[in-house]
């Protein structure tokens, strides 16, 4: 097999047993500079003075998996400039792989002075599977690009005019409400959350699609700076809370998939844009508010403010009975104790759904975990003077109790499920450097195109 034909030079994904299969000169290489092949180690291999191929660890396991694929994120950031290729016959799903290498080549350079050199492209079959992979890819980018953007240039404001961005490039329609159109329109506590900002909050409200086709609605929390308000979180709490729009970010990126797919949905985003700021307006700890629903909230923390204006946006979402309702959300530190911050949990009481959900996650390996909606806990939601109280005394199961906080604003849609995801990757990986991450959206993805086919 000569793996020299072409301008594109060869990448041979290994396990560590199977070094000895590999051509002789670029097994002499890597036995002299004694490669593993470690999940994700990359080896360039010399040739005629410069560089001629490349070995791609895959680990010591000698069966690929989807998460075997997405090592191929590794690539698209130790490769040098110019036109490769993965070498004949490689075990390598090759979807994946393009995806991953796609965002392994991911860098967010908008405040760099200093232009990025040069990257490397990876060549292969292009049709329908190399169509998604690079949609994929441009969605994941949109939702790492607003997560990294610092709230100086992305405050409610910038996350509208992200929208109607998006909706522009899909023929889409947005609709906007801004502050105290809030109120005259009943949605309390958005404005409510959002009142101290010097940008006024607002629900954005974005549709595509057939209106007779099956309701699909996304809602994500859009807080796109967070304080803790009156309940100020410490400086090491608050440095990161430009991701507190993760949500948003999400559903706008998972959004951008099902109108890059055409998939045959009436498709809804509900984004609730607002600032948790500081300022003689702001809400208050024991404040009572009252919610779209009508159900009253006393305010047991104003650093609980996510439930608040998911809860108006969710209500709203509701009242059209879709078929399938998702909100997604920076949430709780509790998940992230709970699973850490690359498994985000999932919560739904639709047994379909959650089957199907975890089989799209093993599948593309995007990985969620479901926890239970834990009837008992509502009880620690409990006020002696509104309906519920935002957050619990006692500190318990926060991630469940949010949830359950969620769900009593959902009673019409035929399926609900919400993710609480981190938003973040705080450690460099094959699929990307430190900052903001999509999370759950490729899993969400292949059951929206499974229940919904593309043309």
């Amino acid at each position: 097999m000569d793996e020299t034909k072409g301008a594109a030079r060869p990448v041979w994904p290994v396990f560590a047993k199977e070094l000895e299969a590999l051509p002789e000169a670029a097994r002499a290489w890597a036995e002299a500079c004694r490669f593993k092949a470690g999940a994700g180690e990359v080896l360039l291999v010399p040739e005629g003075g410069g560089v001629g191929a490349a070995l791609l660890g895959l680990g010591k396991r000698g069966t690929a998996s989807p998460a075997t694929s997405l090592l191929a994120g590794a690539l698209g950031k130790a490769l040098p400039a110019g036109a490769w290729r993965l070498a004949e016959g490689h075990p390598l799903d090759a979807g994946l792989a393009r995806l991953a290498f796609a965002l392994g080549a991911y860098r967010f350079d908008r405040y760099k002075a200093e232009e990025e050199p040069p990257t490397a492209t990876l060549e292969g079959e292009g049709g329908a599977q190399a169509d998604i992979a690079a949609l994929l890819a441009g969605s994941i980018r949109l939702a790492r690009d607003l997560i990294n953007t610092p709230a100086n240039d992305l405050l409610p404001d910038g996350m509208e005019h992200a929208a109607r961005t998006l909706a522009a490039e899909f023929g889409a329609d947005v609709a906007v409400t801004v502050g105290d159109a809030l109120l005259a329109a009943n949605f309390p506590m958005i404005h409510a959350v959002g009142r101290a900002s010097a940008v006024a909050p607002r629900l954005i409200d974005l549709s595509w699609g057939d209106p007779g086709a099956p309701k699909v609605t996304l809602v994500g929390k859009g807080v796109s700076f967070d304080t803790g308000g009156l309940d100020i979180k410490p400086s090491s709490g608050m440095l990161l809370m430009k991701k507190d729009m993760g949500g948003a970010a999400n559903v706008l990126a998972l959004a951008r998939i099902v109108m890059g797919r055409r998939l045959p949905v009436r498709l809804r985003v509900l984004v609730p844009a607002v600032e948790n700021a500081i300022a003689g307006s702001a809400f208050r700890p024991g404040d009572i508010l009252r919610s779209r629903k009508g159900k009253t909230v006393e305010i047991g923390n104003t650093d609980a403010e996510g439930r608040l204006i998911l809860a108006d946006a969710l209500a709203l979402a509701d009242e059209e009975a879709p078929e399938l309702l998702i909100d997604m959300a920076t949430l709780t530190g509790a998940a992230r104790v709970a699973l850490g911050p690359d498994l985000p949990p999932f919560f739904t009481e639709d047994e379909g759904l959650a089957e199907a959900l975890r089989e799209a996650s093993e599948a593309v390996a995007d990985p969620i975990w479901r926890l239970p909606l834990w009837q008992p806990y509502a009880r620690n939601l409990a006020s002696k003077v509104a309906d519920i109280n935002n957050v619990t005394s006692d500190g318990f199961a926060g991630a469940v109790t949010a949830a359950l906080f969620l769900q009593g604003f959902v009673e019409k849609a035929k399926s609900w499920a919400h993710f609480d995801v981190f938003g973040w990757r705080p450690q460099a990986g094959p699929l990307g450097p430190v900052g903001g991450e999509a999370q759950a959206i490729r899993a969400l993805h292949r059951v929206l195109e499974s229940r919904y086919p593309a043309a």
